[in-house]
């Protein structure tokens, strides 16, 4: 498994399996007092391997040929050995939960180790023959062999200087703001490929067995949450395109909104407001957001929110990813469209989300995201990955529009004026609200993001970041 510049992120290395005959070790506590100084193995515990009457047993699995050099040199009665391999991940945590990691056997037990595990296997080779009386092969029977074919290899869209960057930021964030854990996708917005997906904590795939399960899954695909305001961006966009308000349109907030049974509030307090709609952007004003959505309503609002992506598969078809989800229109109450406009009710992964804003960053239309760019098989032809799929979501000229609200949000008077970056135009959105937890079906924990893209006016990055539970 490569990252998009070639260099390795997983591969597999010549070894050897430690094997013995029992009934050869004439002194089980001598040979395994010398094994024990070069394996680094306690000799009680191989003492018990080598003691016995078994003609085959395994001492140790997947030692390099250097270590197995040294055993052979010691001439140990009954010690042999047979040819194995070992997979080894060159860049320890880097992009871990991407690639995934192997079980013993070197079978993928998680990320592009477990979805492509046919193919980077590869297949066996195999030998037919016929033996005679006492088993010896017949030179004019019917022998066949068939040759081994090689694994084919994996060229990821990752670039590893980007995921160095995000997986640093993002492990610093965690432990200062005492969060549960963080995600942060970089996707290129006109190509839709992944060029980074952290996520903290994470773990050292040459150690799988040490790690936690939570800690050994991609966030990014593998859990939900709300979106909160970061998706009032596909609410406005969908305003703007349906020709029903532009960035300049005024609209009254009040200080509450009553719809059916609800009141609705802005997060913080105010008397009424005159704001434009790239106005309600950079407050992040639910009710702003809500009137605005009124103005083309729920069955349009839907439309919209699917052509997004939003419930659907992103198309990565990895292990374990999880689609999120939103209620289908006739399922909605007479609350649903205010809160679904401004965020809550329906429910998205990391990659989904930084996808809208890619949508909104490539003049409206969305791109699927990849991580995979080729395949590289073992004759040394290349099989580029699948044409991704396009959708026009809103027209260009909607995009552009927005794209001017979003850098109002990182402008004076925005929430996030943090988010500026001197001598680029930056756009972006906050978002504050609630994890998804699948095992309850319930609400528990707090996400805070932000999805920025750079530059504003023809932007060549999205980054998503989230922080749960800081």
């Amino acid at each position: 498994i490569l990252d998009n510049d070639g260099e390795p992120m997983a591969v597999t290395l010549e070894a050897r399996n430690l094997t013995a005959d029992q009934t050869l070790v004439t002194d089980p506590a001598a040979v395994a007092a010398q094994l024990g100084r070069i394996l680094g193995v306690a000799p009680d515990v191989l003492a018990e391997r080598l003691t016995g009457d078994r003609r085959f047993m395994y001492i140790a699995k997947g030692i390099t040929p250097e270590t197995w050099d040294r055993i052979n040199d010691l001439r140990l009665p009954g010690i042999f050995s047979e040819a194995a391999s070992r997979r080894i991940y060159p860049a320890g945590d880097l992009g871990a939960n991407v690639v995934g990691f192997v079980g013993a056997e070197g079978t993928g037990l998680g990320g592009i180790e477990y979805a492509f595990q046919d193919q980077l296997a590869g297949t066996p080779g195999t030998q037919t023959y016929e033996r005679g009386p006492g088993g010896k092969v017949i030179p004019t029977g019917a022998n066949s062999t068939t040759a081994a074919l090689g694994g084919t290899t994996v060229r990821l869209t990752i670039d590893r200087d980007i995921q160095f960057v995000a997986q640093q930021a993002l492990a610093e964030k965690v432990v200062q703001s005492q969060a549960d854990s963080g995600t942060i996708v970089v996707m290129d917005p006109r190509t839709g490929q992944i060029l980074a997906l952290a996520t903290a904590p994470t773990f050292d795939p040459n150690k799988a067995a040490s790690a936690t399960d939570a800690n050994r899954w991609n966030r990014p695909l593998t859990n939900v949450f709300e979106p909160g305001s970061t998706s009032k961006l596909m609410t406005l966009a969908a305003v703007v395109n349906e020709g029903k308000a532009n960035p300049y349109s005024g609209f009254t907030v009040p200080p509450s909104l009553t719809r059916a049974d609800k009141v609705f509030h802005d997060h913080t307090p105010h008397g009424t407001l005159h704001l434009t709609l790239a106005g309600v952007m950079a407050k992040s004003s639910n009710i702003g957001t809500i009137l605005a959505a009124e103005r083309i309503g729920g069955k349009k609002l839907y439309k919209y929110l699917k052509k997004f992506g939003i419930g659907e598969p992103t198309g990565l078809n990895f292990p374990g990813e999880a689609n999120g989800s939103i209620p289908k229109y006739k399922d909605w109450s007479p609350t649903s469209m205010p809160t679904i406009a401004f965020g809550q009710g329906l429910s998205v992964n990391a990659v989904q989300s930084a996808s809208v804003f890619a949508t909104i960053a490539n003049d409206g239309v969305r791109v699927q995201p990849s991580l995979v760019s080729e395949l590289v098989h073992a004759d040394g032809t290349t099989e580029p990955a699948p044409a991704p799929k396009t959708t026009q979501v809103v027209s260009a000229a909607t995009a552009k529009q927005v794209r001017a609200m979003l850098e109002s949000v990182v402008g004076e008077g925005g929430t996030a004026p943090m988010a500026a970056i001197a001598g680029y135009r930056v756009g972006g959105k906050t978002g504050t609200a609630q994890e998804y937890n699948e095992n309850c079906h319930c609400y528990s924990g707090v996400v805070a993001s932000f999805i920025g893209m750079a530059p504003a006016d023809a932007p060549q990055l999205v980054v998503a970041v989230s922080i749960m539970n800081p």
